[in-house]
């Protein structure tokens, strides 16, 4: 009789009770202490989902006030069109590592995504939930393995020490706008209402550039009247210039803010 390959055994990373997954299987609960688990490679990391906390609406609303924001051109949130919105649970990998006696939490995408700004998210250990069925219909797989992502963290960060790591679905709502006839995307990470953007209309520089020169050089020249007093006059000169310098300094300023925000509220 021939002999049959042993089954596939995995320990649980948070009871030690064994697993057994069926082949090809990937998502795994523990039946001991349920917890969730996904299986790359031979390898148990746990399996977590971040919970939504706003609505499409909310979403909608956190995404209008960054195109209104600093960031954005002069009233994005007005000449801009939505084209398309859409809801997922998007798989990042979660990796603790130590690094000169310092713990630190970074993300990697475990999936193919446009949106690298993925990776400054914030997720606090204590929001997340055990990853279950419920949340199947919505998510997206993942695609990246974990060895490609923690050699793309010590590429970054050189030779780290990795404590834990972790498979967490993320809810994202992407929505996608045109603004002058050309397409953008923003993820609305819907457990913190965060706005992402790798690629968006942004404020241009050169205005404001232009206008803290004017304000620099306005000063400059001012900074100059006392030297020039006492290279004229000595100390009598000095003081004059400094009386000067003061004055026109005074009479200067409101037309500087002005131009300061002529320029910010053109922009």
């Amino acid at each position: 009789m021939e002999n049959s390959s042993p089954a596939t055994v995995l320990t649980c990373t948070q009871c030690g009770g064994e697993l057994h997954p069926d082949e090809g299987q990937i998502f795994l609960t523990c039946p001991y202490c349920s917890a969730t688990v996904y299986v790359d490679k031979s390898k148990v990391v746990f399996h977590w989902f971040l919970a939504p906390t706003l609505s499409d609406d909310q979403a909608r609303g956190e995404l209008a006030r960054w195109m209104a924001g600093n960031q954005t051109v002069k009233d994005l949130d007005k000449k801009s069109r939505l084209a398309g919105q859409s809801f997922q649970y998007f798989p990042v990998w979660y990796i603790k590592y130590r690094q000169q006696d310092r713990e630190i939490i970074a993300l990697e995408p475990a999936a193919a995504t446009s949106v690298t700004e993925l990776r400054s998210l914030n997720l606090p250990a204590g929001d997340l939930r055990k990853y279950d069925g419920s949340v199947d219909a919505q998510s997206t797989p993942p695609s990246v393995p974990l060895d490609a992502a923690q050699a793309w963290l010590k590429e970054r960060s050189g030779n780290v020490e990795v404590l834990e790591t972790s498979l967490v679905h993320v809810p994202l709502f992407t929505f996608k706008y045109i603004y002058q006839n050309a397409p953008y995307t923003a993820v609305v990470e819907a457990g913190t209402g965060k706005v992402l953007a790798n690629i968006y209309p942004a404020k241009a520089e050169a205005p404001y550039l232009l206008a803290a020169g004017v304000t620099a050089s306005v000063y400059l020249c001012l900074a100059l009247f006392p030297l020039i007093g006492r290279g004229i006059a000595g100390t009598a000169g000095a003081i004059t210039g400094v009386l000067l310098m003061l004055g026109l300094g005074v009479l200067a300023a409101p037309f500087l803010l002005a131009l300061a925000a002529w320029v910010a509220s053109k922009v």
